[in-house]
Formats: C-alpha cells, structure tokens, sequence
C-alpha cells in the first residue's frame, strides 16, 4: 500500500490516505513522511493547472513519457483547464474517490500539525469546483469527454468545502451549491461517510 499503485490516481490517493492513516495509528514517523512524499507528487499528476504546462504533471515513476501516454492516461483527453482530473472522462464517481482522498489526506495532516493544504489548495478549489458545475447540470462543450460525461460524484465535497470556504474564505459557487444541495452527506459505502456531521461549518 505505501508503494502506492501507477493505476488510475484514485487508488493511489485512497491508497496514500489509508497509508497515512496507518501511520498515525501507529505513530510511524517513517510510513507518515513516505505517505506524505507520495501525496505531495500525486496531486499534481491528478488534477490540472494550466499553470502546469501545456500537458498535465506525471508522477514520478508512472513511465508516462509522451503525450500519446499521458493522454491515454487521462482517458483520451486532449484539451486540459482548470480543475480537469486524471478521471474525469472515466467516471465521477471514481474522480470523486480522488477528490475525497485529496482532502481527507490533507485534513489529517493538518490535525497532526503538518499544514499541506496550501499546497493543495488552487488545485483542490478548481477540481471541487470544475466537477460540482457539470453534476449540477451544466451542458458539457464537445471538447469535454466528446461532449459525454458519467456524473455521480457523491458526497464529497464537505471537507475540502469547510476548510477551504468556511475556514479560508475563497468563494467557490458551484461547490457552495453542490455542498448544500447534497446535506446532510451521507455515504459512498467505501470510506466517505457522514462529513457533513463532521466537517460543516466547522472553523476548527
């Protein structure tokens, strides 16, 4: 598991964030500052900024040399903007488990005193943002997923939401109205579960 997985980026998110979980548990410094070296490249390669280039950002180890892989990789995507994610033209359920693990991951280190989410934060933002428009019924533009997308994103939004609205006061519109319309957050029945009890309107 803390060897991660070059898969979609979602197991290796889910796989990072379980990792660091453990290593809480445990109190292993050395399994938490693996887990935290892995998130810090993964993110990257997981959600787009056009900051990044003209293609999106790989991870260290994934072999994606060319843009004929990385745009395989991200499903057949060839136009990249703002908040686009690895698995936006696979499924938003699956992108949802990204964005999730991406916040929580960050949420837990915060607890223990390791702030990463400003280095998450425009990435985190646009991603939550990008896919909130779509699942609130945007048209989607031909360029995007050929102009198909597979919504169901789920109840994921409330703890990047929180911390980065509430806490921080970015205003994020889609998100806001994706958030609300979603409460009370329940459950995808794999590991995101009831975070609107534990994270809305938290400041803390």
């Amino acid at each position: 598991m803390i060897n991660g997985s070059h898969s979609n980026g979602n197991w290796e998110l889910s796989m990072t964030e379980a990792a660091l979980g453990i290593a809480v548990f445990l109190d292993d410094k050395a399994t938490y500052d693996k887990a935290v070296a892995k998130f810090r490249t993964r993110v990257p390669a997981y959600l787009y900024l056009t900051s990044d280039g003209t293609l999106p950002k790989t991870a260290p180890g994934s072999g994606l040399d060319t843009r004929d892989e990385i745009v395989k990789y991200w499903q057949g995507q060839t136009t990249f903007v703002n908040g686009l994610s690895q698995e936006t033209c696979r499924d938003f359920t699956h992108t949802g488990y990204g964005l999730a693990a991406i916040a929580n991951f960050a949420e837990t280190t915060r607890i223990q005193g390791q702030d990463l989410y400003p280095e998450i934060a425009d990435r985190l933002r646009e991603g939550l943002g990008f896919h909130a428009k779509y699942q609130l019924g945007a048209a989607v533009p031909s360029w995007l997923c050929g102009g198909n997308l597979k919504l169901g994103l789920g109840p994921v939004t409330e703890v990047g939401y929180n911390h980065l609205h509430t806490r921080l006061g970015y205003t994020m519109s889609n998100t806001e109205a994706l958030t609300l319309r979603q409460r009370p957050a329940g459950t995808n029945a794999l590991f995101v579960a009831w975070q609107t009890l534990t994270h809305a309107d938290n400041p803390q």
